[in-house]
């Protein structure tokens, strides 16, 4: 009896399935699936066809609500809320823990030591054993101020009012000059204003100061400065109250003004906001007269002379964090003290995750902001690598992106090493060496957008290869190198190449042909390319930047497109553009042209409910009587971007300009999008290419191409390479940074950097075509590219 006891296994240990039912999200159609826990489960499918929806939008996003909703709801204020995911049944969720592909903040006071907390156990470190000794560990920060201060406080005592002064000092490590910054900036007068010239003749050069509105009053009304003589006859004194006066009040004809100099006006107009969200000419005329350059002070270091001041072992705290990491770990094993013995444990073994996880290139110091998408999404695996968590899920979107294939074996030993922990790994990925590791596989299809979001296989690779998916079909696909190749029309010259790693690097660039560059990640590609090329006249270059965009942006608005529909609507019917567009005159006035109608339930998640009035179409009911070729605003944008090129192209609906832009979505494999989505719930492919076809219209002969595979499917890859081939053909030079050996063999020509990551790299270890490289065998990519073809 009590053996047959022990057979029966615990009813605790029969909940080894996570089970999601009737799933709704984005495109899914009630999507149902089980996955096994434990196990790394990786789901595949064209990018668009609804992965994402369903492991984070679904499974992640339920499990982390859940997770919210334990805390109180005092505490539960303050986090961000978050609506069930529309889904019948989901079971068996464990915690998620998110590692996604969002690069990391540009703050310029973001480095990859702060956002990692290596910086803070250095400056713990230094606090305590350097030499001399010069405060808290806050003295070894560039974000914290040195600040004193004196003076009477109030307080009671005994029931009586006591005052009492009282002196306070915090010793920062931020250095004064740069304020933490590590670079100055400089104004460049000469293009401020035109010296030869007087205000009134014009001499300003800045956006928006004209003599002829309030400013031209301001100029003439003050009594310091002849507005009819020319700036370099000014005096000292003239000079300095035209350009760095403080403000003061002043009273021009009779009104009270107030006037500042132009130098302290433009750096609070225009040099606090994010360069990215300038206007293209206010952008343009901020690049041309600031330059930015090392702080004379700290040397870029951004700490104060006392933070310089303190040694450990004659290193002191600027020179740990510019060491590259795998140097800076030897020194730290190498120091002996017992006194903090667990700080140099743990800091080791954060700055070892880095080296093991393929990142022990970069130096502690290096901005967050000018990490790449692969580098900021390993940055962030670094905290769950030593986590002694087991029984949790890991949710992983495509880890390999931005790794040579030389790095994806290291990548899916991790992968596999969490899981063996007894850890969930659930990873959307395309690339086919991801893909041979998995114990389970789902996959989604059979299209993109409302042709996908289906399951259209589970179960094991072996079976998805039989199993006649596109994926299936495509996962032993192997492109054959170039038989022949283009021969370049001229070359671009890069020399003496030195920032970041790069050595001194001399290299012609083929023009007119599409060449990739490649080699291991940390190698230099990127420093090449946007330090040399990307800021030569006549380049357009496309990078893995985020789209911003609100709810209310979507390809229509984003590409430009609206406008000339806009246009067409009213010519057509006789009335303004401006009624429609829902975020202007033709807006529903009950929804504000948002469409849903949403109410804040404070600490519960708010609820978004279909606007009555305008059933959700956005405009006022009036605006959708006006019709252009039988279709009215709200049912074009409705169209996908392939009906909508058919509507565009010919007949009643025909506006050039708008076929035009919706010809070039279509050429990036986008025809399947609405006019009307969201961008905000796009794919990370998806807004890539968004990207790209906006800057096809572009005028410029360059075209620089940052990993243009990421998110992309291998059928969706023959694609891309067919728009390069266009490209090309069409007169223009294609540059791609590239580890996708697809890519490589149809290159016509190839820059290879190496050999190694870091200051291992940075040189040219090969430059010829692609069967050159496969024959001579001496780089780690032409080994791969070799094992690839074939060959």
């Amino acid at each position: 009896m009590a053996a047959n006891h022990q057979r029966q296994p615990h009813l605790a240990d029969s909940h080894d399935l996570i089970r999601v039912s009737g799933a709704r999200v984005n495109n899914l159609k009630d999507v149902s699936v089980e996955l096994p826990k434990r196990r790394l489960t990786v789901f595949t499918g064209v990018s668009g066809s609804g992965k994402s929806s369903l492991v984070f939008g679904t499974i992640a996003a339920e499990s982390q609500r859940l997770i919210n909703e334990t805390y109180s709801a005092f505490v539960q204020g303050f986090m961000p809320t978050q609506a069930r995911p529309e889904v019948d049944l989901l079971d068996g969720l464990t915690t998620a823990i998110l590692v996604d592909q969002e690069r990391m903040g540009a703050n310029p006071r973001s480095t990859v030591g702060t956002a990692t907390d290596a910086n803070a156990m250095l400056r713990i470190l230094f606090s305590r054993l350097g030499d001399p000794h010069i405060g808290s560990p806050k003295a070894f920060s560039f974000n914290v101020a040195s600040i004193s201060g004196a003076g009477a406080v109030v307080f009671e005592k005994d029931g009586k009012q006591v005052k009492e002064r009282r002196d306070f000092s915090i010793t920062g490590g931020m250095c004064p000059r740069c304020e933490g910054t590590g670079h100055v900036t400089d104004f460049d007068l000469t293009q401020l204003y035109d010296d030869t010239k007087s205000l009134n003749e014009g001499a300003l050069t800045v956006p928006g100061y004209s003599m002829d509105g309030w400013q031209g009053r301001i100029y003439r009304g003050l009594k310091t400065i002849d507005p009819d003589k020319p700036i370099r006859e000014y005096s000292e004194g003239e000079l300095h109250d035209l350009l760095y006066k403080e403000p003061t009040k002043i009273k021009v004809e009779g009104i009270n003004l107030t006037y500042e100099g132009v130098i302290p006006k433009i750096q609070k107009s225009m040099l606090s906001k994010d360069r990215e969200a300038m206007q293209p000419h206010i952008r343009a005329f901020v690049d041309r007269v600031i330059a930015f350059s090392d702080c004379p002070e700290c040397d870029g270091t951004r700490l104060n002379e006392g933070a310089r001041s303190s040694r450990i072992k004659g290193v002191n705290i600027a020179d740990a964090c510019a060491m590259q990491i795998n140097d800076l770990a030897a020194w730290v094993r190498g120091l002996d003290e017992p006194s903090v013995a667990p700080l140099l444990t743990a800091l080791g073994e954060t700055l070892d995750s880095f080296v093991e996880i393929g990142l022990g290139y970069l130096s502690l110091d290096r901005p967050a902001g000018t990490l790449s998408g692969g580098e900021a999404q390993r940055t962030k695996m670094i905290r769950h690598l030593g986590s002694a968590l087991t029984d949790v899920t890991y949710v992983f979107d495509e880890p390999t992106i931005g790794l040579h294939p030389h790095d994806i074996q290291r990548m899916n030993d991790l992968l596999l090493r969490l899981r063996d922990k007894g850890n969930t790994v659930l990873v959307v990925e395309h690339k086919p060496e991801a893909i041979a590791i998995a114990d389970h596989i789902v996959d989604l299809g059979p299209a993109a957008g409302t042709g996908g979001g289906m399951v259209c296989f589970e179960g094991s690779v072996e079976g998805l290869r039989k199993s006649g998916t596109i994926t299936g079909r495509h996962l032993d696909d192997r492109a054959s190198l170039k038989e022949t190749v283009r021969t370049p029309k001229s070359v671009m010259e890069v020399r003496g190449a030195t920032s970041h790693n790069l050595q001194d690097v001399d290299v012609d660039i083929p023009l007119g042909v599409l060449t990739v560059v490649t080699g291991v990640a940390g190698s230099g590609k990127s420093s090449l390319i946007t330090g040399s090329v990307s800021i030569q006249d006549g380049v357009v270059a496309i990078d893995q930047g985020a789209i911003k965009g609100s709810r209310r942006s979507n390809p229509a608005t984003y590409t430009g497109l609206l406008d000339p529909i806009r246009k067409a609507f009213a010519k057509a019917n006789g009335v303004k553009p401006a009624l429609f567009s829902a975020n202007s005159e033709g807006a529903c006035p009950t929804c504000k042209g948002a469409g849903v109608i949403y109410t804040d339930l404070a600490v519960m998640a708010g609820v978004a409910t279909p606007c009555e009035d305008c059933e959700g179409k956005r405009f006022q009911a009036a605006v959708l009587e006006y019709r252009f070729g039988g279709r009215d605003i709200a049912e074009v944008l409705a169209m996908s971007v392939a009906e909508a090129e058919a509507f565009f192209g010919e007949g009643e609906g025909r506006v050039p300009a708008a076929h035009k832009i919706l010809d070039r979505l279509a050429d990036v494999g986008l025809g399947y999008l609405t006019l009307g989505q969201p961008l905000t719930t796009l794919s990370g492919g998806e807004r890539q290419r968004l990207k790209l076809a906006t800057h096809m219209g572009e005028k410029g002969g360059v075209y620089v191409l940052d990993e243009p595979t990421t998110g992309l499917h291998l059928a969706d890859v023959e694609q891309l390479l067919g728009l390069l081939d266009r490209l090309v053909e069409a007169g223009k030079s294609v540059i791609v940074i590239e580890h996708h050996q697809a890519v490589m063999a149809h290159a016509d020509w190839i820059i290879d950097l190496g050999p190694g990551a870091g200051h291992d790299g940075g040189k040219i270890v090969f430059e010829g075509t692609p069967t050159d490289l496969v024959a001579a065998r001496t780089t780690l990519t032409g080994e791969h590219l070799a094992a690839y073809t074939g060959a």
